[in-house]
């Protein structure tokens, strides 16, 4: 007997309704699954067998195939193993059930309860568009699935609770009766909005002095643009960069909806709850390209999509190799990375702000009045060197860090400092200002994504700003691109100060963070 039952599955970072289609027929007794699966798939053979034998079934001792649709899609995960015993089950007349609208995932464990697995939320948003009105999860992922609304969500904890599920007609409700928990998640229920969870166990105000770095990094905040730090060890550079993310603005539904869905493909939610802040990624300097961008045989995020409306912090940049380095230049650029196979092409997210921070050279102490500087000029070529111009040229600001005077830790007052609380509340003010400005034009939502045809819409400067413009282009000699920057910056600056138009003030500091050589 033949039988379909549907699960998902996930390409990229979008999900894919899968047809598990189960065929029992006589014959020595066998057990196949075909349609591009890889070992995880594979294997739930043995997990099957065993969860149904063991939760009071018999399993057929037929020649059983099990084809998972579309088949030239490959398969990975052990999400399939609810869906392939349920319609075992179906094909071997052991339950009765219409599945037509029901969605199952979830990977089996031997004693017939369910696991949490990956990619339940894209999949979920998937279905959901092609008109699924259930899904069976298990227990683990509930909260996830939270953020969808539209599809009544059922989560089990055991395979005998899951066929019960899909014995029951759609408005059926479930107790303690079930062998095994059922949880419900109605299609009506509001979807959870994110809020301002208030400041961050990491506030700004525990970072002695730095004043000037503060304000660099409340532009960058306020703007979207990158950031790198230079400065001797000890000076607070790591300190600091950790504090970012605590004064960005909060997420939107939508961007927090999507970063959710995200870190559900690595697995990476915390209790399996939504993602309301923006995530912060630091990488060690021992990544590999894959590691850093995403890649794979079968492609999958790496640490610039996980840092997606977030922060990529990266710590002591020059000691990353060089071709990891330039692999950020795409998404530096795009906010996307494209990795390319011989079967296929995925695109992932990679929307992010960068914070770098590097030591000015092997020693950290080149230029420093604290101690002397042992390296010679080849080392600090070659200790430079593994970061191209072209990188450093779309770092917007430039800031460098230097020690903390000895009196600065007895004389200021706690209450005094910059606080993450007030630097988040002005980031939001201006971010707020930027979406105004902004509505209705596709592919803008910050002054760092303005394109240079926008400028003399978006960017107009007074006259005194345009002449210091023109002279400090012509001093600096900047590339394009960095006078690109400079006018973005401007721009940050004026909203900062709510002022409409950029003034000479804006373009002056705007010019100082480009002006500081890094190296």
């Amino acid at each position: 007997m033949h039988t379909t039952v549907f699960s998902g599955a996930v390409v990229g970072i979008q999900g894919l309704v899968i047809e598990v289609e189960v065929d029992i027929a006589r014959g020595i007794p066998a057990f196949s699954v075909v349609g591009l699966p890889n070992a995880a798939v594979r294997e739930s053979r043995e997990r099957v067998t065993a969860a149904v034998k063991n939760s009071g079934w018999q399993f057929p001792l037929e020649r059983i195939t099990v084809n998972l649709a579309p088949a030239d899609v490959k398969k990975e995960g052990s999400a399939f193993d609810l869906a392939i015993a349920v319609g075992m089950l179906l094909a071997s007349k052991q339950a009765e059930a219409t599945t037509t609208r029901t969605l199952f995932i979830g990977e089996l464990a031997l004693d017939g309860s369910l696991r949490k697995v990956p990619g339940v939320l894209p999949i979920l948003l998937h279905a959901r568009a092609h008109g699924f009105m259930r899904a069976v999860v298990p227990l683990a992922n509930l909260e996830e699935t939270r953020v969808v609304d539209g599809v009544q969500v059922l989560a089990c904890e055991s395979l005998r609770a899951a066929v019960a599920v899909a014995l029951a007609s759609p408005d059926a409700e479930f107790d303690a009766a079930i062998d095994g928990r059922v949880v419900t998640k109605d299609a009506d229920a509001p979807v959870p909005t994110p809020r301002d969870e208030g400041a961050s166990a990491l506030d700004m105000a525990d970072v002695v002095g730095q004043e000037a770095v503060k304000r660099a990094l409340l532009i960058a905040a306020a703007g979207g643009h990158h950031v790198l730090m230079t400065g001797p060890p000890g000076a607070g550079k790591t300190m600091l960069a950790r504090r970012f993310a605590g004064i960005l603005p909060r997420l939107t539904s939508e961007r927090a909806i999507e970063t959710t869905m995200i870190y559900s493909i690595v697995g990476l939610l915390s209790n399996g709850g939504f993602i309301t802040r923006a995530p912060f990624r630091a990488p060690h300097h021992s990544a590999s390209d894959a590691g850093l961008i995403g890649g794979g045989s079968v492609p999958r995020p790496g640490e610039v999509t996980l840092a997606h409306n977030g922060v990529l912090f990266l710590d002591e940049l020059p000691e990353f190799r060089r071709h990891v380095l330039e692999t950020l230049r795409e998404p530096l650029e795009e906010g996307s990375i494209t990795i390319s196979r011989a079967r296929s092409a995925v695109t992932f997210p990679a929307r992010f702000q960068l914070i770098g921070a590097s030591n000015p050279c092997p020693c950290g102490y080149h230029g420093s009045t604290v101690k002397q500087c042992t390296c010679s000029p080849i080392m600090r070529e070659n200790y430079f060197g593994k970061i191209s111009g072209p990188l450093l040229d779309r770092i917007a600001i430039h800031v460098t860090v230097r020690p903390v005077d000895v009196e600065a830790w007895s004389i200021q007052d706690a209450g005094a400092r910059m606080t993450s609380a007030a630097m988040r509340d002005a980031a939001a003010c201006a971010r707020e200002l930027q979406s105004r400005r902004f509505d209705g034009v596709p592919g803008i939502d910050c002054n760092a994504r303005i394109p240079e045809g926008l400028f003399a819409t978006y960017c107009t400067m007074e006259a005194s700003a345009e002449a210091l413009f023109v002279r400090a282009q012509k001093s600096l000699l900047v590339s394009a691109r960095a006078r690109g920057h400079i006018v973005r910056v401007a721009r940050t600056l004026a909203d900062l100060e709510r002022s409409d138009r950029i003034a000479e003030r804006h373009i002056a500091e705007a010019v100082g963070y480009r002006g500081r050589d890094s190296r």
